[in-house]
């Protein structure tokens, strides 16, 4: 994928998502767009992924440059999904300027190699994290490491601190 990492956001966030700050995002996707952020990737999981890419979406005739790429972790990942979720998939799928399947298969380390891949594509993340440990704690603590800023979209700030008092 040839994306000019110096303007582009990774989401990620968790499955459990329920649109908790749907307003927050689509108000930081203004702001980073206003500071020159062009492209927006997601890693396509149910939750905060879909709902990150359909606000990039929704933002498109406003914002005229904005573009989102999808960085799949392997070919059929959708057909996991609910009905309803898979419907979103597809239709995001569609609407992206960009779709990068990773493998042809699923693997025990595909999701890792996902989160991997949004955080070397980008300089800066927008998550939605809780604290809890899974993919997303992953994608934040690599993020971290690997010098990228990072806007957390979730309310409890305290339970970050703590994870990051623990890195």
């Amino acid at each position: 994928m040839e994306i000019d990492t110096t303007q582009t956001v990774a989401f990620t966030g968790h499955r459990h998502y329920k649109e908790e700050c749907t307003t927050a995002l689509q108000e930081t996707i203004r702001t980073l767009y206003a500071q020159g952020f062009r492209t927006f990737l997601s890693g396509m999981a149910i939750g905060f992924d879909l709902a990150a890419a359909e606000a990039v979406i929704s933002l498109r005739e406003e914002l005229t440059e904005l573009r989102l790429g999808c960085i799949v972790p392997f070919k059929g990942m959708e057909h996991r999904f609910s009905a309803e979720s898979r419907e979103r998939f597809e239709r995001i799928i569609r609407s992206a300027d960009h779709v990068e399947i990773l493998a042809e298969h699923y693997s025990h380390d595909i999701y890792f190699r996902r989160n991997d891949a949004l955080i070397k594509h980008s300089t800066l993340v927008v998550a939605y994290f809780t604290g809890e440990g899974g993919g997303t704690a992953y994608t934040v603590r690599k993020a971290l490491k690997k010098h990228r800023r990072l806007i957390n979209l979730y309310a409890n700030p305290q339970q970050i601190i703590n994870f990051v008092e623990s890195i």
